[in-house]
């Protein structure tokens, strides 16, 4: 499995980009860059889409992909809630068209179809296993336990904030990729908007460790760029106590596992 870091960040700019990573080049994880940081032939590669919440900078380049992609059908898989706030306020007939429908002078058949996941439902899509779980979130979002055919198998947390070892009973990821958007001194608005900062991760990774008996490789993503450098020096000091090398995703970083 080759995992692709399209976008590692929370806030766009000449170097940082939004959510999303590519799996084995076909399977795309979340869209805030799928468009952005992939050529066409790239991009005509990708057969299905996993969205893990209706934030913005999840979803943003769903509607251009369809537009870049519009000769064959792409399935995008999320829950109801997720479609819904991607049909009403973004491929609504007015911001952009809808891509879920023909439209004549466009399209002979839609470039997109929604299809509704479910938690603790493991679904197959194309050659993967994908267990989709609930993270704690300000609006509903789902984590992904993801594994290939060959058994290689990757956890994303997706937006998350503390509640994450609620789920480790459920999954023995090889990589854990896992959101990190503040530093510690921000530690209440992380609690407040449902998302961690390095001593609220080092808490979830203690539990795994003690539920799990090892430590999988930790890739960390969605951190704010302003404050990465503080963020980084934060992971550093916890990977140095839990004794496991913690890696900050970089844009277009690949992994293999």
């Amino acid at each position: 499995m080759k995992i692709r870091f399209l976008g590692t960040h929370n806030a766009e700019s000449k170097d940082t980009r939004l959510s999303s990573f590519l799996i084995d080049d076909v399977l795309a994880v979340d869209a805030g860059s799928l468009v952005s940081q992939l050529s066409f032939p790239d991009q005509k590669k990708i057969k299905s889409i996993l969205i893990s919440h209706g934030h913005y900078d999840h979803i943003r380049d769903i509607p251009v992909f369809a537009f870049n992609n519009y000769a064959h059908t792409t399935k995008v898989y999320a829950t109801k809630e997720t479609i819904s706030i991607m049909s009403n306020h973004l491929i609504d007939g007015v911001i952009y068209p809808k891509f879920t429908q023909k439209i004549p002078f466009f399209l002979d058949e839609p470039s997109l179809e929604f299809v509704i996941i479910e938690p603790f439902n493991q679904i197959n899509i194309d050659d993967y296993k994908v267990l989709p779980l609930p993270v704690n979130h300000t609006i509903r979002t789902m984590g992904f336990e993801i594994t290939s055919k060959e058994g290689s198998t990757l956890f994303y947390t997706a937006d998350t904030g503390p509640g994450l070892s609620a789920l480790w009973e459920h999954i023995s990821p090889d990589v854990l990729i896992v959101e990190v958007t503040f530093p510690n001194k921000l530690e209440i608005r992380a609690n407040n908007s449902a998302h961690l900062c390095p001593k609220l991760l080092k808490r979830e990774l203690k539990v795994f460790r003690r539920l799990k008996g090892y430590y999988p490789q930790i890739y960390l993503v969605h951190l704010c760029p302003i404050l990465e450098k503080e963020i980084q020096k934060e992971v550093k000091e916890i990977s140095k106590e839990l004794n496991t090398p913690i890696h900050i995703a970089q844009e277009n970083q690949s992994v293999v596992i």
